[in-house]
């Protein structure tokens, strides 16, 4: 008899075993399900089963058990618009509509194909329940007019900073949060998701889903002018609240352990609907850490071994968490070396649900690293960013070569001895660098939204 996970138990973080029935059954012949939980600005270093030792995650912890753990997971920018962009459209940055967060909620055309609108030709129940990015309301990019059947979030990406909003996007018309009128704030932003996912889940039914949770945690709200020394980034400050921590750092703990206390949440919903065994499930940040609202990334090493955080293109600003779980087709306790990175979501869906991925789309499936098989791998792996000027980074197989602009001189890293890029050898491997520029070239095409500045 199957052993069934209460997800809502606290684990410990070393010597926990993964679920019962390792071995790989055979693949499924349903479609899957598809659940993608997103984090905003979680560092690489920020769970248990990545090296952290303050913040408990007992949830991801047991999911990386009981799954597969990306070491090599890239997000597609180092910043969240146009990261978000590449894992729905396929496209790195080089080719994808939005490269960087110069324009807020820049608009997906109608010929920017989402993977959700692949999804929904193949029969599947689709939904997406807090931050957006890429297109408001009214706008060719708005969520249910790139395939969501069901969406609830915030109005813009400057909205998506608020935790404590006083109205939210229901589809196409305003929610109104009565709980943060005047001085309360009682609707979490984050607990809504929470709930409107578990809904979601709870619905089931005989057609596969996609559903998309967007979370901001632990994105700083100090865009929108809020104190956030106080806590109040977060309902309660627990099981941190004893803690001698400054009041942000506690703040951003409790964030990230609440989001993992509703992830387990998720999953039991999964095992007590008999959907478990037919759900892919996959959790990952959109960049790395951030320096802002009074965080500091050092206090809980939150890019772990990694050089860099958010709008860096060092591997700490665009390494990240990457965790699967899809009970009887990856096996438990598993870990993948194989670099990926978020454009290749879409053709990875598309190959799960039968369906053809666009052509000419930068994205390759890891579909069959999840099996436990080989896959086709990336000659290189490659960003942009506009936000500082003009940066670059490429990484080919354990070389990586970063360009703050054109007019300044590459750096040159090898990954395989030196993952906190310590030692640039630019100058020791001159033919190295130089094949590497030429990608720089390559790899891109101009973009009348994006230009390149001298």
């Amino acid at each position: 008899m199957e052993r069934s996970v209460d997800y809502t138990t606290t684990i410990t973080r070393r010597g926990f075993l993964g679920a019962a029935g390792a071995a790989l059954l055979p693949g499924q012949t349903r479609k899957p399900n598809i659940l993608l939980i997103l984090a905003d600005d979680l560092g690489y270093g920020n769970l248990g089963c990545y090296g952290q030792r303050q913040i408990e995650t007992p949830n991801l912890d047991r999911m990386a058990a009981e799954g597969m753990r990306f070491t090599d997971a890239y997000a597609g920018s180092t910043v969240c618009a146009p990261s978000r962009c590449c894992l729905m459209t396929g496209y790195h940055t080089g080719h994808a509509r939005t490269r960087g967060n110069k324009y807020p909620d820049l608009p997906l055309r109608p010929q920017d194909i989402t993977v959700t609108e692949l999804l929904k030709k193949a029969g599947y129940r689709t939904g997406l329940f807090g931050k957006w990015s890429l297109g408001q309301l009214g706008s060719t990019g708005y969520p249910t007019r790139k395939g969501f059947d069901e969406w609830f979030g915030f109005f813009s990406q400057t909205h998506a900073h608020n935790y404590y909003p006083e109205h939210l996007l229901d589809n196409e018309t305003a929610w109104i949060a009565r709980g943060n009128t005047g001085t309360q704030h009682k609707d979490y932003a984050h607990d809504l998701f929470t709930e409107r996912g578990l809904g979601f889940l709870n619905r089931g039914g005989d057609q596969p889903f996609f559903l998309k949770l967007a979370y901001t945690i632990p994105h700083a709200n100090n865009e929108l002018g809020r104190d956030t020394g106080n806590g109040m980034e977060v309902p309660s400050l627990d099981p941190y609240a004893g803690r001698n921590w400054p009041a942000q750092e506690k703040a951003f703990a409790a964030m990230v352990t609440r989001m993992d206390r509703d992830i387990g949440r998720l999953m039991s919903t999964l095992q007590a609907t008999g959907q478990d065994r037919n759900t892919l499930v996959i959790f990952s940040s959109d960049n790395g850490p951030h320096r802002e609202g009074g965080h500091n990334p050092d206090f809980f090493d939150d890019n772990g071994p990694l050089r860099g955080i958010k709008r860096d293109l060092y591997e700490g600003g665009i390494r990240v968490p990457f965790l699967a779980r899809w009970p009887g087709v990856i096996a438990p306790g598993s870990v993948s070396n194989h670099p990926i990175a978020f454009w290749d979501f879409l053709p990875t869906a598309c190959e799960l649900a039968q369906v053809d991925a666009p052509a000419g789309i930068d994205g390759l499936s890891f579909a069959p690293i999840l099996r436990g098989q080989s896959a086709r791998r990336h000659d290189y792996l490659y960003w942009e960013f506009h936000e500082r000027g003009f940066a670059q980074a490429v990484r080919q197989g354990d070389w990586k070569a970063v360009r703050g602009h054109p007019s300044k001189p590459t750096e040159l890293f090898n990954l395989s001895d030196d993952l906190g890029e310590t030692r640039n050898l630019a100058g020791e491997q001159p033919q190295v660098t130089a094949r590497l520029e030429k990608l720089f070239a390559a790899a891109r095409t101009d973009s009348p939204d994006w230009p390149v500045k001298a």
